[in-house]
């Protein structure tokens, strides 16, 4: 039985719920409503949900609180470079919901917060980011009986309107070298480049594997015999401290694969093996003997990290006067193209680089044998033409 009353300018309700361990009378009530229908109304919805036994008694663990419990959970089952994401995300969260009870979250609020964000410059891939991460908190507090209801259940993240100015960005193709400029680039890293740079740059463009993944290459990874390299892990090292880098599984499935690569390639790895040797004996007594292909030579036996390709490709672009917006990945794209060209299908492409799917490779691969269809067009219409 329900029981209402006025206070003030607002109705509350109580119930009985039955008796305590004690055989005290136990009850439950809510006040704050602007109408005694509101509250009856109320108090029907909870008397039903105790006869049915779904009631949740919501927590008051603010939004924050509950955030770094959820962020504990999530970390036990993925990379540190995800979970590193995820916070970066909820931080972005904090900002609208920080001291605020979970319980207390509404769907307009959380819908409001979304609508804010592209106000606040986040571009639409960062605000899917966010909301992404807002589903998987509350749908967790849901789960746990923290919350009864989900506020991010029906909400929208905002949609810019497409203009005619993003459309044609949408057809740019990525930056990459064609056939005779990455000769010239690679002539540059031989002639003109640094310690080990013909070396790093040629197994980049032959095998149009990521940075990360060059930097976690080891000699046990390399077949001399079968000519392959095996791709296993990837590197990680957020604060770019040399001697604290992580190893991680690479970044899907279907990026941990096989390559097999030219007698050439193999050849260049063999010089960079016998030069590294001797270094390696020279400096013994504080060599970091982890195996790894490619080394720093202020911590000898450290691997090489991105930051350290970035500026050696950036140094060979301006000196062979090559277009300097061009990053290590642009090999990759330049692999995809060449592959192309050479007649490799898109699929035997996608496993090389180790993709399951990917846009920018598609758009790649369909932009170089687009060409390739309308030249085999053209050579049959001289063919018809000669008879």
């Amino acid at each position: 039985m329900a029981s209402f009353y006025k206070r003030g300018k607002t109705w509350s309700f109580m119930i009985d719920v039955g008796l305590d361990k004690d055989g005290k009378r136990k009850q439950k009530g809510c006040g704050g409503f602007r109408t005694k229908k509101e509250a009856e109304e109320a108090a029907a919805q909870l008397t039903t949900e105790l006869s049915q036994g779904t009631f949740v008694q919501e927590k008051d663990v603010t939004f924050r609180d509950f955030s770094k419990v959820w962020l504990n959970l999530y970390s036990s089952q993925v990379k540190k470079s995800s979970t590193r994401v995820r916070q970066h995300e909820v931080n972005n969260l904090l900002y609208y919901f920080d001291n605020i009870k979970i319980k207390d979250i509404t769907k307009k609020q959380y819908q409001d917060a979304l609508l804010d964000l592209p106000k606040r410059g986040f571009a639409e891939n960062t605000i899917a980011g966010i909301h992404g991460t807002a589903r998987m908190l509350f749908k967790k507090a849901v789960e746990l009986d923290i919350i009864k209801k989900d506020p991010t259940e029906y909400a929208r993240p905002p949609r810019k309107v497409e203009t005619l100015e993003d459309i044609e960005k949408e057809d740019e193709l990525p930056k990459y070298l064609e056939k005779e400029d990455l000769a010239t680039f690679l002539r540059m890293a031989h002639d003109a480049g640094l310690k080990d740079d013909y070396a790093i740059f040629t197994v980049l463009a032959y095998t149009g594997i990521r940075g990360g993944e060059l930097c976690a290459l080891k000699w046990s990874d390399i077949n001399f015999e079968d000519h392959t390299i095996k791709i296993a892990k990837t590197y990680y090292n957020p604060n770019n401290n040399i001697k604290l880098y992580e190893l991680q599984p690479p970044k899907t499935k279907s990026s941990k694969r096989v390559i097999i690569v030219s007698q050439h390639v193999i050849k260049e790895l063999e010089k960079h093996q016998a030069r590294q040797n001797k270094y390696k004996m020279r400096n013994r007594d504080i060599w970091h003997n982890e195996n790894f292909v490619f080394c720093v030579d202020k911590h000898p036996g450290y691997p090489i990290y991105l930051k350290l390709i970035e500026a050696r490709m950036a140094r060979l672009l301006k000196i062979a006067g090559l277009n300097q917006e061009l990053t290590p990945h642009s090999l990759r794209h330049t692999h995809t193209s060449l592959l192309a060209e050479a007649g490799v299908g898109l699929e035997e492409i996608m496993e090389r680089l180790g993709h399951t799917d990917d846009d920018t490779t598609k758009r790649v691969y369909l932009h170089v044998t687009k060409d390739m269809k309308k030249e085999a067009a053209h050579k049959f219409d001289e063919l018809m033409n000669s008879l």
